[in-house]
């Protein structure tokens, strides 16, 4: 039995060390509304109005510090925007603000840019190409690859 193909990941919730450190990233850098609080140990996050996309918390107690580099655990996840334009307009704001990137990568199918947030956590950025765009292999796969995001041409999205 496979999966149903409409069902999606509906929400990521993180233990950070700082909640006021975590929301200048997550609400004043990348634009997520606060939708909940619980007290000062959890805030709730979204983009316009669900109940939440991200959740944060401190209850490992404030201060928690990461898990060590080689450990298993989150690689990263991933914020799908809907068009290249709104693609652009972040890596716009992040190149304003000066928030280091970890990399960019066109993957035939979307366009990605990484970076971590402020307790480390993996954090890609992207947008897909139309699907009648991607390649598909003869044995059904989708054909995908890693090289360079063409910067320029992303921000031409502004234009």
């Amino acid at each position: 039995m496979n999966i149903h193909p409409e069902v999606t990941i509906g929400h990521v919730h993180l233990t950070v060390a700082d909640l006021e450190r975590s929301l200048l990233f997550y609400r004043d850098i990348l634009g997520f509304e606060i939708t909940t609080r619980y007290g000062d140990s959890a805030v709730f996050l979204s983009a316009g109005g669900y109940h939440h996309h991200i959740a944060l918390n401190t209850w490992a107690g404030k201060g928690a510090t990461p898990p060590p580099v080689g450990h298993t655990g989150l690689y990263h996840f991933a914020i799908l925007y809907p068009t290249r334009k709104e693609l652009a307009l972040i890596l716009q704001k992040l190149i304003k603000e000066q928030y280091p990137l970890s990399g960019t990568a066109d993957h035939g199918v979307s366009e990605a840019i990484y970076l971590n947030d402020p307790d480390g956590n993996g954090v890609e950025l992207y947008a897909d190409r139309p699907r009648s765009d991607w390649k598909v292999k003869n044995d059904g796969e989708v054909e995908m690859v890693t090289e360079a995001l063409d910067i320029a041409n992303l921000l031409k999205e502004l234009n």
